[in-house]
Order: C-alpha cells, then sequence, then structure tokens
C-alpha cells in the first residue's frame, strides 16, 4: 500500500517546481541556499499529494484511458479513506512547515491548494468545463514561480513579462496534453511575440532562453507532434524529455548557481 501511495505523488513530476525555482533563481542578486532548496522541497512535498488527489478523484476516468491505465491506483486498489489521511497529512505538513519558512510563501502554497482543490473537485471542478486550460498548468506554473520569488525577496524580483510567458508556456503544453492544435498554436504565437519583447527590453538575456526556456521548449516538440502523429510513443518522449533529463539538468543548474552566487 505504502508504495502506491508513493507511486501516487509522481516523484519525476517535481520537475514543474524545479524548473520554474531555476527561472526564479537566475534573476536573483542574493540568495538563502538552505532556504531556498527547504522551499524547493517543500513544494515539491505538496504537489506531491496534490498529484495523489488528482488520480483519487479521476481513478474512473483513467480506467478508460489506455495511456492512463497504469496509475497506482488502478494498478493496485487503496482504500479511498487510507488515500485522503495520506494526501491530507502531506497537505497540511508542507503547509504548517512553509509558514515557519515564510508566511507570504505559505500562502502562496495554499493558494496551490486552493487552486487544485477547485480544478479537480466538485462541485466546481473547473477541468470537466471550458475555463481549465486558464485555471490547471497555466496558474499553477506563474504559482510556483511566484513561490520561488519569494524566497529570493519578492514577487518582482522576476519581472511581470516572464510571469505571463510562463502563464502562456503552461496554458500551452495542458492544451497540447488535451490534443487542441489549433489553440496550442495560437498560445505559441502569442508566447513567442512576449519571449521577443521581454528579450528587447531586458526581462530576459539570451543566456536565460538557452538554459531555462530552450531546453524546455525542445521537451515539447514531441508532444506537439502527439497531436498528428504517434500520440502514446511522443508524449512518452516527452515526458521522459522532461520529467527525467531536464529535471535533473535543471537541478545541476540550480546546485552550480546557489554556488556561485554563495561564493
Amino acid at each position: 500500500m505504502l508504495k502506491t501511495l508513493l507511486r501516487s505523488t509522481r516523484i519525476s513530476w517535481g520537475a514543474k517546481n524545479v524548473h520554474m525555482y531555476l527561472l526564479a533563481l537566475t534573476y536573483a542578486s542574493s540568495v538563502d541556499p538552505l532556504g531556498f532548496l527547504m522551499g524547493l522541497f517543500l513544494v515539491t512535498l505538496l504537489w506531491g499529494g496534490l498529484y495523489s488527489l488528482n488520480d483519487l478523484t479521476d481513478i474512473e476516468v483513467d480506467r478508460k484511458d489506455r495511456m492512463k491505465s497504469s496509475r497506482p491506483f488502478i494498478e493496485n486498489h487503496v482504500e479511498p479513506w487510507r488515500v485522503l489521511v495520506f494526501i491530507g497529512a502531506i497537505i497540511i505538513t508542507s503547509l504548517l512547515v512553509s509558514y515557519i519558512l515564510n508566511p507570504i510563501f505559505s500562502l502562496i502554497m495554499l493558494l496551490m491548494v486552493l487552486n487544485q482543490f477547485i480544478y479537480t473537485l466538485p462541485p466546481l471542478r473547473l477541468k470537466d468545463t471550458m475555463l481549465a486550460p486558464l485555471a490547471s498548468t497555466a496558474t499553477n506554473t506563474v504559482l510556483r514561480l511566484a513561490s520561488a520569488s519569494v524566497l529570493l525577496g519578492g514577487l518582482l524580483v522576476v519581472p511581470p513579462p516572464v510571469y505571463l510567458m510562463m502563464y502562456l508556456a503552461g496554458m500551452g503544453t495542458y492544451l497540447m496534453y488535451k490534443e487542441r492544435g489549433l489553440m496550442t498554436t495560437a498560445v505559441s504565437i502569442i508566447f513567442c511575440i512576449i519571449l521577443g519583447y521581454a528579450y528587447l527590453e531586458g526581462y530576459i538575456s539570451i543566456l536565460q532562453i538557452l538554459i531555462v526556456i530552450l531546453p524546455s521548449f525542445i521537451a515539447t516538440v514531441p508532444l506537439y507532434l502527439s497531436n498528428f502523429t504517434e500520440r502514446e510513443r511522443m508524449v512518452e518522449i516527452a515526458d521522459f524529455i522532461y520529467h527525467r533529463v531536464l529535471m535533473i539538468f535543471y537541478l545541476g543548474c540550480i546546485i552550480i548557481l546557489l554556488y556561485m552566487k554563495g561564493a
């Protein structure tokens, strides 16, 4: 049972947190390495619980999806009350410790929880509405980035145009997973326009683009292609690149930057 519960936290999906924390770190003039890494750990812990909640609430829908048939609660039955206790323990623990670390950071963590509750749970359950692209990966990406920024000195450590870029990037990723090719293309074009503006206005450097933006863009190429051919294989390739390869790469970049900024 414990193995199933731990699998449901999707540890490799912590790449989304690592990615946004690296982006925020590239803007920091000073940093408390221990506090920053603790924040990254707490956000990843929290999202482990929220992913478990998602798997629990979507179990009947996922049974009908061949690509999700290997989800832990489908392969191995666990009593729902045990899952809820597990989720509750993770959420409460991460929120309490985050408050000790930084109250504003804790508030952003709470917003992540509320956003996911609204997205996942009835009666609202936005994931079943037309608002889903606006409230899922897009909003969560911004909240991840904001949580890192707060630990580095404040929300505006990261420039507003970059927040908007990441919101659009999250929305585009969601749309690709949902096979909405036309909307994905439109969002991607807007993203590129804002990226160009941010670069020309000095909000983002070419080095930041090469290290933080370009690798994740490359990872989405097979995901985009999955809308047209070999869906399962293309999605698997995209997931492997982003959640495995890039997570290691981004973690390495964080460690190097922390060392350089602390030297």
